[in-house]
């Protein structure tokens, strides 16, 4: 199904609102959940005995990219890995207690920050003690996040030795003056080399982040990152709005806003992205997504299994993620739970023999139904009334009856189509799923939406 760009509805909707790594949104957690609820939640989770997912955090990054709004810690010194990964495997060790390791592992996911800020012993080590504790099933999404510009000698190598199949990279924008302008000077040559050296070393699966929005952008230049991409053939490639939030993220002071494109050129240069993307043969995932049609994500979202958690579309629905290391969240069937965000409250907590939570969320019976057709949304522009009947024993027309009503006016619009008995997102409405999915959002009602990005 092609995408449709239709400027007019794209500007009348275009408003700040959740992007559904999670519902409830992450901005609904609270430090009212704490370390004992995540311990009762890990092990009811044990009981339903699904598959796991991991997660684990490494913050450090050796130079700081102005755009960013991760949690990061900017370091020239190698040797604060140290102290670091020993809190970790103390991390490990306590999860050990609570949860059956013995479920198998059928996504282990690193990210930062850099997770190549370590080196190739650390690599080793880091891996060997999760393998130590947890199963990980042979046929198991390895990911590891990298930034191209720090390789050392042999880490491509020593990434796929311990068994990463998957990486991906940050490379936001090719253009010279773009990339001064967010100091983060990469070019096409090293993504060139990096990307022939990924595939000669048998990784399965390369994805490439870009950012729109960015200070000195064109559309033309832009043009240009697009068909460098292209020509580096990624499996998967996500086009993220850059969200200027200086009053957030302090790094963003140091970009001057009058840089930044005006929204007509924005959306101009969304269009064209997903035009060019689509016409290169990449299929339209959802919201900012693409990948080859032979990829898994593409597979996963033809057969209904393709889901979200807090890295974005993922191919496993159904799993308990288990977020390890400073800043990462986990998310069970009905609790979300993040650890502290700086790494002095997170050794605090370790060394007070504390998991090391700060925050979470626990969801109501009302939550995991709303979760359930907002993700079915997002993720295949689809929701069965009959489906969600049967898991949910409710009656849709009736529980959703003021839903619908809402939904009437943009179906009117072109956005949607109610009939038999189901929501289906049409060509026009994919770019603003964001939007169709909040009808279903408890939470954001009434709330001041300038803690959300904007929807385009």
């Amino acid at each position: 199904m092609k995408t449709v760009f239709n400027e007019n509805l794209i500007k009348k909707y275009d408003r700040p609102g959740p992007r559904y790594t999670s519902y409830p949104p992450a901005t609904e957690f609270h430090e009212g959940v704490g370390e004992k609820d995540y311990i009762e939640k890990l092990l009811q989770s044990n009981l339903k005995a699904s598959p796991l997912s991991l997660y684990l955090h490494i913050p450090f990054c050796e130079s700081a990219c102005w755009f960013c709004g991760c949690n990061v810690i900017i370091s020239h010194r190698k040797d604060v890995t140290r102290r670091y990964l020993d809190y970790v495997y103390r991390e490990i060790e306590m999860l050990g207690k609570y949860l059956d390791t013995s479920r198998p592992v059928v996504q282990l996911h690193w990210g930062g920050g850099t997770p190549n800020f370590l080196s190739n012993e650390e690599i080793r080590e880091l891996s060997g003690r999760i393998r130590e504790t947890f199963r990980i099933d042979p046929d198991a999404e390895v990911s590891v996040e990298i930034d191209p510009r720090y390789l050392s000698e042999g880490q491509l190598e020593t990434l796929r030795e311990v068994g990463f199949n998957r990486v991906s990279m940050g490379l936001q924008d090719l253009d010279p003056e773009v990339q001064k302008a967010i100091n983060r000077v990469q070019t096409y040559q090293l993504m060139e080399r990096v990307m022939k050296d990924l595939r000669s070393l048998g990784f399965k699966s390369l994805n490439i982040d870009l950012i729109y929005g960015l200070p000195y952008q064109t559309p033309e230049k832009f043009r240009k990152t697009i068909e460098q991409t292209i020509e580096l053939q990624p499996d998967r490639v996500a086009v993220f709005n850059f969200a200027f939030v200086p009053w957030l993220k302090p790094l963003q002071r140091k970009i001057d806003p009058s840089t930044l494109p005006p929204p007509e050129d924005k959306l101009t240069i969304l269009e064209m992205t997903i035009d060019m993307f689509q016409k290169a043969g990449y299929l339209f995932i959802g919201m900012d997504h693409f990948a080859k049609r032979e990829d898994e994500l593409a597979q996963a979202q033809r057969e209904g299994t393709l889901w979200r958690n807090f890295q974005g579309y993922t191919t496993k629905k159904g799993v308990d993620l288990v977020g390890i290391g400073a800043t990462s969240i986990g998310m069970l069937y009905d609790g979300y739970f993040q650890n502290y965000k700086t790494i002095r409250d997170y050794y605090l907590a370790i060394e007070g023999g504390r998991l090391p939570i700060l925050r979470g969320y626990l969801l109501g019976d009302e939550d995991i139904l709303r979760r359930e057709v907002i993700m079915d949304l997002m993720c295949n522009f689809r929701c069965e009334f009959e489906k969600i009947e049967r898991a949910f024993d409710i009656d849709f027309e009736e529980h959703f009856s003021q839903e619908l009503e809402e939904l009437t006016d943009m179906e009117r619009e072109g956005l949607l189509k109610l009939e038999d008995r189901a929501i289906k997102v049409l060509p026009e409405g994919r770019l603003l799923i964001r939007n169709i999915a909040m009808v279903f959002d408890q939470y954001v009602k009434g709330k001041k939406e300038q803690r959300f990005s904007r929807t385009i």
